[in-house]
């Protein structure tokens, strides 16, 4: 079993023989978890946590970092053993994880280690070839019994048609078919990731667990995603730090908080409503929890000794009681929590970069052509861009990192920069946390430390040695440099990378307070509609700037779409739902559509007259070549579609 994508699966039948109508009602319970406890060196990571998940659930796990989410739902998965509690499942019902550890490199083929989620399939597939061979000499009741029953298992699965859903997953993922046969060793970190998202979604599963689905996608795919997810026909339970995604995908909350389960019934942005007003709630309460203990402490002192003595220790009693209340309070908080601010920048130029004729390459692909960008002061904009488009390079060459092909930028006066990268950037191993912020800023130790606060990092983690930071950690550090430069331009690349939601709500508010310059590239389109004023596109190597946020890009784009005249539609056959691509090869997919069609309709009307006469050699020769004919077809529809993709991409 590969790490990175788990399935879980019961034998499953439809007695009826048709094709897998697993619709199922939303009141039917597919998984329940009870009082489930998981201990990690010794302390319970989780404690008390039941959960049920019916059909067509979608449903969002929150937690703070480290809380446990991931865990969960490798326990829920099987692929972990909770020290207590139990964990049912319907009949019948399949379980697939896609979590954040990409399967190992290995020689397996991509296509293999994605079909893989339906081995039972492919197993299923040599049986009922080993019977066709079988039934050309043994006629016997016995075979013709085993072939019928394995040929509506195989129907009730989608038929010969089953490889097509995962397929179409790789290259929604953005692999093409030349990728299929690679071995996955070949691949990168990311592109595996991907691989374990394609494999989890084309399993099929009843309930499919998903931790942080959207990493490694670019913004187009991430949308696609969003669509996939709203008919995929399973319970979902995910774990997002895409506010967005979340409110678009999900409509209830499971949050994790010190080690506890509280499930909300309601969409994402309800939830954080009801959180912040809980939240408030608990300040209030604990102001006066902290009154009453003064006023308590007052009368101790006061009537210890005295004459009201007995009253003092009965006192001395509500105060323990007060005090040990405290701990309630606790486990509605975040394990890190991040609130900071930008300090004010030096005055600079109006023009903050400006850049003309910009040629940008990479190797012999051009990735801008003649792009002209000009930022001012104060200037909040997003730079959003399919992966490779170039997002990176440009900004590298914007701040004077990279040599442009052609063109020139210009930085102006009084202009300082503070660069946040989305790769790892080196630090010293050795040093401690508040060392490399004084190292890597101009700020003392105890400036450092009250900035390392602000971030989430607090007393003995202040001397925790950078080799042992986790990559949340590490990136928190390195936001917390990038804040005490004191720049009046800030270049972020991804800075929302393994930030929590209180992180990426935090750095929103900075963002959003910050007098200076952004630049900023993210996949999280919340931050960049909170934040950008205006919002720059590489599409196609040019550079297109929209005035406006990015939903109001969206809304444009959704107008310019309704004004073009509807493309035509695809024949919704079983082997193709696809948009029709222009190019040379749209005539013949359409035929080879049509035929596709045809065939199975053909071999629908022989599987019919076969089921009372499986006995007729003539009827059994021409269901062989049908189906053979069928896999031909089939292959030739992927041939062209994929045809189609490449030119129109």
């Amino acid at each position: 079993m590969h790490p990175a994508t788990h399935v879980t699966r019961c034998c499953y039948r439809n007695p009826s023989g048709g094709r897998a109508a697993r619709l199922y009602d939303r009141g039917v319970t597919l998984l329940a978890a009870t009082n489930l406890r998981l201990e990690h060196g010794g302390d319970p990571l989780f404690t008390g946590v039941s959960l049920t998940l019916k059909g067509r659930d979608r449903v969002a796990l929150s937690g703070a970092n480290g809380a446990g989410k991931t865990t969960l739902l490798r326990v829920l998965a099987g692929q972990l053993t909770p020290d207590r509690g139990d964990i049912g499942r319907g009949k019948g019902v399949t379980v697939a994880l896609h979590d954040q550890r990409p399967p190992a490199g290995s020689g397996v083929r991509l296509e293999d280690y994605v079909l893989g989620g339906l081995a039972h399939l492919i197993t299923l597939e040599a049986t009922l070839r080993t019977l066709e061979e079988q039934m050309a000499h043994d006629h016997g009741p016995t075979t013709l019994a085993r072939y019928a029953a394995a040929q509506l298992e195989l129907e009730a699965a989608g038929g010969y048609t089953w490889r097509e859903k995962p397929r179409a997953y790789l290259r929604n993922l953005g692999f093409a078919q030349s990728d299929l046969g690679r071995p996955l060793s070949s691949f990168s970190g990311g592109e595996l990731t991907r691989a374990s998202l394609a494999r989890a979604l084309g399993s099929r599963p009843d309930v499919l667990l998903l931790d942080e689905p959207t990493n490694h996608l670019d913004l187009q795919r991430i949308e696609w995603l969003e669509r996939e997810l709203s008919d995929v026909d399973a319970a979902v339970l995910m774990v997002a730090h895409d506010r967005w995604f979340l409110e678009a995908t999900t409509t209830s909350v499971l949050e994790l908080v010190g080690g506890k389960a509280t499930y909300f019934a309601g969409p994402w942005h309800a939830w954080r409503k009801e959180k912040a007003a809980r939240a408030s709630w608990h300040v209030r309460a604990e102001e006066n929890r902290q009154a009453e203990l003064a006023r308590l402490e007052r009368f101790v002192s006061r009537f210890r000794y005295g004459t009201r003595a007995r009253q003092a220790q009965a006192k001395l009693k509500q105060i323990g009681r007060l005090e040990a209340s405290d701990t309630e309070h606790e486990l509605d908080v975040p394990l890190a929590q991040m609130a900071f601010t930008f300090p004010p920048p030096a005055r600079c130029a109006r023009t903050v970069v400006e850049a003309g004729a910009l040629e940008l390459s990479a190797g012999d692909r051009k990735l801008l052509v003649d792009a002209k960008l000009v930022i001012e002061r104060g200037e909040k904009v997003a730079l959003v861009g399919a992966n490779g488009s170039g997002k990176t390079t440009l900004i590298e060459t914007l701040i004077g990192a990279r040599e442009p092909s052609g063109g020139n930028v210009k930085i102006g006066y009084g202009v300082e920069i503070a660069y946040f990268s989305q790769h790892d950037v080196e630090l010293d191993d050795r040093a401690s946390v508040v060392d490399t912020v004084v190292a890597r800023t101009n700020v003392g130790r105890t400036e450092a430390r009250r900035l390392l606060g602000h971030f989430g990092f607090s007393g003995d983690e202040q001397e925790k040695i950078v080799a042992l930071l986790s990559g949340g950690e590490r990136r928190r550090l390195l936001l917390a440099t990038v804040v005490a430069q004191g720049a009046n331009l800030l270049v972020l690349d991804e800075p929302t990378n393994h930030l929590d939601l209180n992180g990426r709500e935090a750095l929103e508010t900075a963002l959003n307070s910050f007098p200076g310059a952004v630049v900023l590239v993210s996949h999280d389109r919340a931050l960049l509609d909170a934040v950008a004023e205006r919002v720059l596109l590489i599409e196609d190597a040019k550079l297109r700037s929209f005035q406006g946020s990015w939903a109001e890009l969206l809304e444009q784009r959704e107008l310019e779409r309704q004004a073009k005249p509807r493309e035509a539609r695809v024949p919704a056959t079983t082997a193709a739902r696809v948009r029709v691509k222009l190019g040379e090869h749209t005539t013949e997919l359409r035929r080879v559509e049509e035929q596709i069609s045809e065939s199975e309709a053909t071999l629908a009307r022989l599987e019919e007259r076969l089921s009372s006469r499986w006995d007729d050699r003539e009827l059994q020769k021409a269901h062989l070549e049908g189906k053979s004919a069928l896999d031909r077809l089939l292959r030739r529809w992927e041939e062209l579609s994929e045809r189609a993709d490449l030119e129109t991409d």
